[in-house]
């Protein structure tokens, strides 16, 4: 679906309007326009497609997923700069699963996730405007008998000295039949009239998402289709051992119910009947492999293994003997909780399997592995098997799946009940919370000494799961048989301490656990945050000039964020003042550098945020409306879970499983924000993930300036309900 018309298709275009088609390689009337790359190629645009209707119209294929954080946008906004359009021509959608065409170059999949959209495309989505841009100008010279040089284009028109003047649609077939130019000349920055600019574009998706035209997966029809809902087990690693299904099956509207792996699958005439039916289900469970361990018992055998050093990660100086030679020792321990994604939407997919085909079209976040995968459970070949991405109501993570459980899953039910009917596969918010693959459960110990006004030393031992453990995607992460994403954040601080060591308790637990937003960075950068803070007081320094001073020159980037926001906040020190105080933290993730200042007061009820100051360096910054959203949606998003939430187990059952129990930010709590974006030359990182990670400790370093213990268990507020 494009963003101007909801009736219009990708695969209607493509067969109906399309005049020019950049790509790496498109099947057009049997014949290839260009080749398909080699695997490490980049061309003009080697995994992306341009499309230029007849209509004038300019279609960006987003190889990426648009659940909220602007792709469709950064991305039309790339093109439409280097091609001279103008921003009313500009369409955009996602692109349909293709590892050749769209894959990720940070990844070598097609895949979201990482923060890695913009990094990873803006020279390709460039290259293709300029290419686009250079064979409509070698079209219309053609046409006008005039040399290529003479021709210009500015706001979506073709013209000449002479006044001849031309709109895209005119010259888009004859373009099309132009060699693709192999270098195509890209602006010197100086001249962007879009990229950068305040205000230059509207998102492309906010009026279909604003108006209801736009489809979710959970919008999807089709005659005879049938809903389906699993009944999985309360405990991780539960399987069933027998069910009875008369009762479910005497439900209106109930078609079947089968044993998948996963559990016990109903398909109905609709989403009411099969949930009615599944609470009818008599199912015996088989929890001799489950996972058994609560909350609490999970706790003590981490806090346990943190008494003693793990495998080490990172280690220069003499770490023993700096404490050894006296001077005041600060030990912390912080303990972070299991945190659902919380997404708006759950997940749900479709699919439609004939025995020899498969179509599945959901909010796909990874459609490399997940197509895949469901080749694989239905005996097809890939090239048997089609998915089409559409938009996703969040995702913060969840839908990025190492395991690929949802699309797997999917292609279960539909080889469950057999070949020829559309399937729509239903999780309600109870299922998603209580589904597991949750932020990991772990601790962090950290000892430090201070002596002389000079922090000395300092170790970080970490106890918790991994992510990638057991996954296609552990050759990615793991070092030394640790995965980084455990530790990333915490081995290399921005901070020059002569005696350090990091090192890591890698634990197996029966939850299955997923990268959550900002993925290690969401407990190493508060672990790391909230301990300097507490060192440089116990150092005498000041908060800000004591990070600065143990950044010295080493790193600019860090100093910049955080001399800005400081700027920003007119920082004057961390003394609270009038019942409230202020607290801060700088962080790099995904090569994104984020400083904030929290204003805080405290209430019966806990911690109320008032305001929140947040400096970004995050390259050139293409969209910066977009990159404001994504830093204030990364601030709320952190502030209601490092408050409130926290999925506990008790007996290995996960506790909460909807917003009554596990409580997020209310709109009334959202405190200002005030965003500075810092101007850079740099090359461009992502900013969906950034924005968390320095939120909970700047919050926490507030309550300690006010003279409260600094939060050592998260959440703040433990046992808070709606």
């Amino acid at each position: 679906m494009t963003m101007h018309d909801t009736k219009l298709t990708r695969r209607s275009l493509l067969k109906a309007g399309a005049g020019l088609v950049i790509a790496t390689y498109v099947a057009r009337g049997g014949k290839a326009f260009a080749q398909a790359p080699a695997a490490d190629a980049v061309n003009i645009a080697p995994n992306t497609f341009l499309i230029i209707g007849t209509d004038d119209t300019v279609t960006v294929l987003v190889k990426g997923i648009e659940f909220g954080q602007g792709p469709f946008t950064g991305m039309a906004t790339l093109v439409a700069e280097e091609l001279d359009a103008d921003w009313s021509q500009m369409r955009a959608d996602h692109a349909p699963s293709n590892p050749a065409l769209y894959k990720n170059l940070a990844f070598g999949v097609q895949g979201t996730g990482g923060s890695t959209q913009m990094a990873n495309s803006y020279m390709q989505m460039r290259q293709v405007g300029a290419a686009a841009r250079e064979m409509l100008i070698g079209a219309a010279a053609d046409a006008w008998k005039v040399p290529a040089s003479e021709v210009s284009i500015d706001k979506g028109v073709i013209s000449h000295a002479s006044g001849k003047r031309g709109r895209f649609g005119e010259f888009a077939q004859a373009a099309m039949q132009r060699p693709a130019p192999s270098a195509p000349k890209l602006k010197d920055p100086s001249q962007f009239k879009l990229i950068g600019k305040e205000g230059a574009v509207k998102r492309l998706d906010s009026a279909v998402k604003s108006n209801g035209t736009a489809v979710f997966t959970m919008d999807l029809h089709e005659p005879d289709m049938l809903t389906v809902l699993i009944a999985r087990s309360p405990k991780f690693g539960g399987t069933v051992k027998s069910f009875d299904a008369s009762k479910a099956k005497a439900v209106a509207g109930v078609v079947d119910v089968k044993q998948v792996p996963t559990g016990v699958a109903v398909y109905a005439k609709g989403f009411w009947p099969a949930k009615t039916a599944r609470e009818l289900l008599q199912i015996e469970w088989d929890d001799s492999k489950a996972e058994t361990r609560g909350t609490t018992e999970l706790l003590n055998e981490f806090r346990a293994l943190a008494k003693s050093p793990g495998k080490t990660v990172t280690q220069h100086g003499d770490v023993d003997g700096s404490f050894a030679k006296g001077g005041q020792v600060i030990e912390a321990e912080y303990v972070f909780p299991y945190l659902a994604h919380a997404a708006m939407e759950p997940l749900n997919s479709f699919i439609k399997w004939d025995g020899d085909t498969a179509y599945a079209k959901y909010g796909c976040q990874f459609p490399t592995p997940d197509h895949a995968a469901i080749s694989k459970v239905l005996g097809l070949g890939m090239d048997k098997v089609k998915i089409d991405t559409i938009f996703a109501g969040g995702s913060f993570g969840r839908r990025a799946q190492q395991t690929t459980h949802q699309a797997i899953e999917l292609a279960e039910v539909a080889k469950a009940i057999g070949p020829g009917k559309p399937l729509k596969l239903v999780w309600t918010r109870e299922d998603d919370m209580r589904g597991g693959y949750y932020r990991p459960f772990g601790v962090h110990r950290m000892r430090g000494v201070v002596r002389d006004g000079k922090i000395e030393g300092w170790t970080d031992t970490i106890v918790g799961q991994s992510i990638m453990k057991g996954s296609p995607f552990e050759a990615m992460t793991f070092k030394d048989g640790m995965d980084a994403t455990a530790y990333e954040g915490s081995n290399e601080p921005p901070y020059e301490i002569a005696n350090f060591r990091c090192d890591l308790h890698q634990v197996d637990v029966g939850v299955p656990v997923l990268w959550w937003r900002s993925v290690g960075h969401t407990h190493t950068g508060y672990a790391v945050e909230a301990f300097i803070d507490e060192l440089l007081t116990a150092a005498g320094q000041d908060p800000v000039e004591g990070r600065l001073a143990l950044m010295g020159d080493r790193k600019p980037r860090h100093a910049g964020v955080l001399k800005a926001v400081a700027e920003l906040s007119n920082w004057k020190g961390a003394k609270p003042e009038a019942g409230r105080a202020r607290g801060v933290a700088v962080v790099e993730s995904f090569n994104t550098f984020v400083a904030q200042v929290v204003e805080l007061s405290m209430s019966p009820e806990g911690p109320v945020v008032h305001k929140v100051w947040c400096a970004v360096d995050c390259g050139v910054p293409v969209n910066p409306d977009i990159i404001r959203a994504q830093m204030e949606g990364g601030i709320g998003f952190a502030l209601g879970h490092i408050l409130y939430a926290e999925q506990k187990l008790e007996q290995g059952a996960p506790v909460s499983g909807n917003f009554d129990t596990y409580r997020s930010l209310r709109i009334n709590e959202m405190p200002q924000i005030e965003v500075t974006i810092i101007p850079s030359t740099e090359k461009p990182t992502g900013v969906g993930e950034p924005g968390v990670p320095p939120l909970g400790p700047a919050v926490a370093n507030a309550m300690a300036k006010l003279g409260l213990p600094r939060p050592r268990q998260l959440p703040i507020v433990p046992g808070a309900t709606a």
